[in-house]
């Protein structure tokens, strides 16, 4: 027992000369390990210790996982844990994995990475300085990353999943000659997989405008290697995002004069050929992949795409039913029978289609959602909100909920359309926004403008940068006489955007009805009248501006151009105003008449009847 005391003491000795000590991390459950038998009794939980924590990090994917433990190395390949570490190791080396281990398990994986790198420099195991490139690389911490890694590539030169992670680190960094030189080891000793592994890379780092550096880099590859396909392929695919079609296409058409049957070559061929805007040479190139691959399902689908893009209905018609006499129940193609017949308006084969695809479980939520719009179509309600509700249970959840609360919200179902946001709102978290401004909407339409602007309110704490709450809380903010709040958000959507011309328009036409600030008024209409010149509402609230000024012939040629282009009540009680306000009472009355005919429930009709019919001034 007295040993095991003294060691425990030259365990908490050597913890505060690791540094960590500094950092505020203390060990807690290991104190009874080490407090009831000798430490080299421990031996055996510390090897179980290290190979959890070594197995927890297999790789690393560029989409930056959750956990250090769901990484998952670009070649994919699990590290080998069979090998047991070097029976002797250094005490200090043993707590330091001990350390790590318990910091990944409190996910305090900063100190995890020290003390993993720490271990690193005093093991010969470089699965020990792989840990801790993993570990870096989700931290994003590219300093202590790239000291992990050199000590990696110190003890396993020849290790390709490190080559992988050294050409990732160089092209995250710009480390052009790096870049080329590791690629140029990985794709020496894993031809087959370049292609798959640098295709990740470049959908993981393109939002990082890391793309074009990638194809320069393996311009300089393809130097090295001329007739390497997988490198040439990969240049033409970065050359169709980058929108360069020309370079593409002379990428990809090299790759077929090395490789002339390569399927994957020929659909991109095809792409390009369709972006270009020559679906039958689309169609040549994909029809010739299929003869390589009869059962590519995905080269199918591909050509039917194009086939329908191509207004060539009758033959994606055939294929479709081609596929059918080998698969009856396809899902997918039935569905997309369907498609090509509500294309066509012949809503009667759709709905056929739709109804067989229902069979197939992965296509019946979204079949169940076609069904419903066409029951929409023909007024059949209740039948298309059955139809939304079996697409939400199968699968096509939101929209068909959205779908549903659309419905109910025009049939003044609201009550009904209240509870269902609710629902929606507990089974799509991730979908809180949308559902909010909905919600939204429905205090709108029942004229709770003070519940409205408290939902758009808590809305914004989780998107205050977003231009449609910020638009929608603006227009309600217009109702309850909150200027300050209107002129606020429309303000801020205009400082990201100067062009906007909805919020251009909105705030002019406040200044117009709420203030006397015509001139500031002015300038935001006219500049939303110089992008949108034919734009009814713009045309009425600059028309409505011109009114408050006093120029009302001027104001009416505006009004009189907005109701024809765009018959509104709103516009129409402008109108009226001013025909009243000319003097022609009777104008104003006969053109009012006939409007309200149509809607007598209109609250900017009524307004106008109640100040000018009911108590005229």
């Amino acid at each position: 027992m007295k040993t095991c005391i003294l060691r425990n003491a030259a365990f908490l000795a050597k913890w505060k000369e690791s540094n960590l000590w500094e950092k505020g991390f203390l060990i807690i459950y290991p104190y009874k390990f080490l407090t009831v038998g000798c430490l080299n009794c421990m031996n055996k939980w510390i090897r179980i210790a290290m190979v959890l924590s070594l197995s927890g990090c297999a790789a690393f994917t560029p989409e930056e996982p959750h956990e250090p433990e769901e990484a998952a190395v670009l070649s994919r390949q699990e590290v080998d844990l069979s090998r047991s570490l070097d029976s002797a190791i250094d005490e200090e080396v043993l707590y330091l994995l001990v350390a790590a281990e318990i910091a990944g398990q409190r996910s305090q994986y900063d100190l995890a990475l020290d003390a993993y790198l720490q271990a690193a420099k005093r093991v010969d195991d470089a699965r020990v300085a792989e840990r801790a490139v993993k570990i870096g690389l989700f931290l994003k911490d590219e300093k202590r990353t790239q000291e992990a890694l050199a000590i990696w590539l110190s003890k396993e030169p020849d290790n390709l999943a490190a080559r992988k992670f050294a050409a990732l680190l160089a092209i995250k960094s710009g480390d052009h000659a790096a870049a080329v030189e590791n690629l140029d080891a990985v794709l020496s000793e894993d031809p087959a997989g370049f292609e798959g592994g640098m295709l990740e890379i470049v959908k993981a780092l393109e939002k990082e405008g890391r793309v074009p550096f990638i194809y320069d880099v393996l311009e300089d590859l393809s130097q090295r290697h001329p007739d390497q396909v997988g490198v040439l392929f990969v240049q033409g695919v970065i050359a169709m995002l980058l929108q360069n079609n020309e370079q593409a296409q002379q990428k990809v058409s090299r790759v077929l004069e090395i490789q002339p049957d390569w399927s994957k070559a020929l659909v991109l061929q095809a792409q390009l050929a369709a972006m270009m805007g020559d679906m039958t040479k689309s169609r040549g190139f994909l029809e010739r992949a299929i003869k390589q691959a009869p059962g590519d399902r995905q080269l199918r689908k591909t050509l039917l795409e194009v086939l329908v893009n191509d207004g060539a209905y009758d033959e994606a018609i055939r294929l479709c039913h081609a596929v059918l006499e080998e698969t009856p129940g396809d899902g997918e193609t039935l569905f997309s029978l369907a498609l090509i017949h509500l294309r066509q308006n012949q809503t009667d084969k759709a709905e056929n289609y739709f109804e067989k695809a229902l069979r197939d479980p992965d296509w019946e939520g979204r079949s169940s959602f076609y069904l419903g719009r066409l029951a929409l179509e023909r007024k059949a309600n209740d039948k298309a909100l059955m139809w939304f509700d079996r697409a939400e249970e199968a699968g096509h959840g939101i929209e068909a909920g959205m779908a549903a609360v659309s419905l109910m919200l025009n049939e003044k179902r609201y009550d009904e359309t209240e509870a269902r946001l609710s629902r929606l709102l507990s089974k799509f978290p991730d979908q809180k926004l949308r559902l909010l401004m909905a919600k939204a909407e429905l205090f709108n339409q029942t004229s709770r403008f003070q519940d409205a602007f408290a939902v758009l309110t808590l809305a914004l704490k989780d998107a205050p940068e977003s231009r449609d709450v910020l638009y929608a809380r603006a227009l309600i903010a217009e109702r309850l006489d909150k200027i300050d709040v209107v002129e606020a958000d429309l303000r801020k959507i205009l400082d990201k955007n100067p062009d906007d011309v909805g919020a251009l328009n909105a705030l002019g036409y406040s200044l117009v009805v709420h203030t006397q600030r015509f001139d500031e008024a002015e300038k935001y209409l006219l500049k939303a009248l110089s992008i949108q010149p034919d734009e009814a509402v713009i045309l009425d609230s600059y028309g409505w501006l011109l009114f408050k000024r006093g120029r009302l012939d001027e104001a009416l040629v505006y009004l009189q151009r907005a109701y024809e282009k765009q018959p509104e009540n709103e516009i129409a009680a402008h109108i009226a105003e001013i025909m009243w306000v000319k003097g022609d009472s009777e104008g104003a009355k006969k053109f009012f008449e006939d409007v309200f005919k149509r809607s007598p429930d209109d609250e900017y009709l009524l307004e106008f009847k109640r100040r000018f019919l009911i108590e005229p001034k």
